[in-house]
C-alpha cells in the first residue's frame, strides 16, 4: 500500500494539536489504521500553543476536519472552545479528542478510559480497589475521574504544592458530588511518610507525572523499598517503554503495567469515536514489530 496513492482530492483531514508533538506516535497509528480499513483520511500533527487555539478551531471548522486530538498544554482551553462535552470531559474541564458532526464539535476525554482498559487487559479490575495516583495534570485528572466512575473504592492523589494542587482539590470536590461512594483525598507529594503509608495500604499505585520520561528518566517517585508482591504498579509514561519505576517494580515481583498499552487503548477508543469501528490494533502492533 503506497501512501501517495492514498491521498486524493477527497481525503479528509484529522490531526493532533499541542506542543511538543514531534514525538507523538498518533500519526503512524491512525494512518496505518485508515489504510488498513480503506478509509479516506490522513492524520497529521501540528505544533500549536494555547494562544493559537481559537485559530485552530477556526481551521477545524474551515477545513471541515472530522476529528482529532489535543495534547498538552491545549486540553483545557480546547474544552472551552468545543460546542459540547462528554460527561467525563465536563467533570474534568479538559478534552483530548474532538469529533465534528456536521459542524457540531464534541470534546471527549479518553486518557482515563484508555488507562482503565489497559489495566483490564492486564488482568486488573479497578472496581473496589484502593488506588494511589501521583500527579494532578491533564492525564492524571482524567484517570482519577475514570477510576471513580468505574467504582474504585479510594483515590488518593499526591501532588506537589504547585498550581495543580488546587486542581486536585477541585477534582476531589467534583467527585464527592458525582461519585460519593469513592473516597478521594489530596496530599502533598513531598510528605514522604504519608505517601509511604498510602502505598502500603493500597492495591494500585499509578504514576501520572512526567517523572520517568527524558530528561527525568533516572527518576522514580516511589521508593523501591515500598514494593511488595501483591501491589500493582502502573505508569502513564510510554517513552521509555519501561521507566525506572516499572523496572524496579518488576524486580520486586509486582505486577507492573507500562504506559504504552494505555496509549494504544486510548487510541482504540479515539478511533471508534472518529470512524465508528474497532481499531485494527493487533495488526498495527504486528506492523510495528516487523518494521522496527
Amino acid at each position: 500500500m503506497k501512501m501517495e496513492k492514498r491521498i486524493s482530492g477527497h481525503t479528509g483531514l484529522m490531526a493532533l494539536f499541542g506542543t511538543p508533538v514531534g514525538h507523538s506516535g498518533s500519526p503512524a497509528m491512525y494512518n496505518f489504521s485508515f489504510q488498513h480499513d480503506g478509509l479516506d483520511y490522513a492524520y497529521m500533527a501540528f505544533d500549536v500553543n494555547v494562544e493559537q487555539m481559537p485559530k485552530v478551531f477556526e481551521a477545524i471548522r474551515l477545513l471541515n476536519m472530522r476529528g482529532g486530538n489535543f495534547t498538552m498544554p491545549c486540553k483545557n482551553v480546547a474544552a472551552k472552545l468545543v460546542d459540547k462535552l462528554s460527561p467525563a470531559a465536563e467533570i474534568i474541564g479538559a478534552c483530548n479528542v474532538f469529533v465534528n458532526d456536521d459542524g457540531v464539535i464534541t470534546g471527549h476525554v479518553t486518557d482515563g478510559v484508555g488507562f482503565v482498559k489497559n489495566l483490564e487487559l492486564n488482568g486488573v479490575d479497578v472496581k473496589g480497589k484502593k488506588t494511589v495516583i501521583l500527579g494532578a495534570g491533564g492525564a492524571a485528572t482524567a484517570i482519577q475521574v475514570q477510576l471513580a466512575l468505574d467504582g474504585a473504592k479510594e483515590v488518593k492523589i499526591f501532588n506537589p504544592k504547585d498550581d495543580f494542587f488546587a486542581r486536585a482539590e477541585g477534582t476531589k470536590a467534583k467527585l464527592a458530588d458525582r461519585c460519593p461512594q469513592c473516597v478521594v483525598t489530596v496530599e502533598d507529594l513531598d510528605d514522604k511518610e504519608k505517601l509511604a503509608e498510602a502505598v502500603n495500604n493500597c492495591d494500585i499505585v499509578i504514576n501520572a507525572t512526567i517523572m520517568g520520561m527524558k530528561p527525568y528518566d533516572d527518576v522514580s517517585l516511589i521508593d523501591k523499598s515500598l514494593y511488595r508482591k501483591d501491589l500493582i504498579v502502573a505508569d502513564t509514561v510510554y517513552s521509555p517503554e519501561k521507566t525506572k519505576m516499572i523496572l524496579e517494580a518488576e524486580e520486586a515481583g509486582c505486577k507492573a503495567v507500562g504506559g504504552k498499552g494505555m496509549l494504544e487503548q486510548q487510541g482504540a477508543v479515539n478511533y471508534e469515536l472518529f470512524v465508528g469501528r474497532k481499531m485494527p490494533l493487533e495488526e498495527y502492533q504486528k506492523f510495528q514489530k516487523e518494521n522496527k
